[in-house]
């Protein structure tokens, strides 16, 4: 579905942040991204989303060149990002922020605008309490949730997930696990990037290691639970 052929990008014209990168996403499939603070996550995520243009090489989706598409026209295409940071309006309602992103869409998205913000109301039962809510006004776990709900209404095809449990309780993360997992079974396509190393690799069909802007090692989890990856491991501090 999505794939990245020799992406090199960086911010400055001699610094390269990522380095000649490989990745592929496949529909319905999770492909978990790990690696330490610093490593180029969340450059890469701003490279397929068209906020940073690779230097050289190519990222695909659905066999279409999407380097140059510009990113508020990356979701006509199917693809959507729930970033690390809120990209809520917070003086806006809830349901106008879950609104937002279909405005000015093809008339084939808004025609069931109604029957899918209901589904979405009935998948996130507590956001159609605060649908009326300023978004600012909710907790940090409510938020969260709005980015979801927000990103399941577009029903993209492929969505980046960059640090979606970072700040919140065990048990609000866990919820967001569970949102995970059921985006891919309604066949999206996931690149996830989370801290929580350990359910990323459990929880992904395919893990990739990203070390100083380079992908260092790829495989399945039971390649990661094994001997195979033993130094990646360690540098990562795993101990299964």
């Amino acid at each position: 579905m999505m794939e990245m052929r020799r992406v090199t990008a960086g911010y400055a014209q001699d610094i390269d942040v990522l380095r000649d990168i490989d990745l592929r996403v496949d529909a319905g499939r999770i492909t978990g991204l790990i690696g330490l603070n610093g490593a180029g996550k969340s450059t890469l995520v701003k490279t397929i989303c068209g906020f940073l243009p690779p230097k050289s090489g190519t990222v695909h989706f659905d066999g279409q060149d999407i380097s140059g598409v510009a990113p508020h026209r990356l979701i006509d295409l199917g693809i959507c990002c729930i970033p690390q940071e809120s990209s809520l309006f917070p003086y806006l309602s809830v349901q106008d922020n879950l609104l937002l992103p279909l405005l000015g869409r093809p008339k084939r998205f808004a025609s069931d605008m109604r029957t899918r913000l209901q589904e979405v109301f009935e998948l996130f039962p507590a956001l159609h309490e605060k649908r009326t809510d300023q978004a600012g006004s909710l907790s940090g776990g409510q938020q969260k949730q709005v980015e979801f709900a927000k990103a399941w209404l577009q029903q993209p095809r492929l969505c980046l997930i960059d640090e979606p449990s970072i700040g919140l309780s065990p048990r609000v993360s866990e919820e967001v696990f569970v949102w995970i997992e059921r985006f891919a079974k309604a066949q999206m396509g996931i690149l996830l990037i989370d801290h929580n190393v350990r359910r990323v690799v459990r929880m992904s069909d395919r893990i990739c290691v990203l070390s100083l802007g380079k992908i260092t090692a790829d495989g399945t989890p039971a390649d990661f639970e094994g001997n195979l990856h033993e130094q990646v491991q360690q540098w990562l501090g795993l101990n299964f």
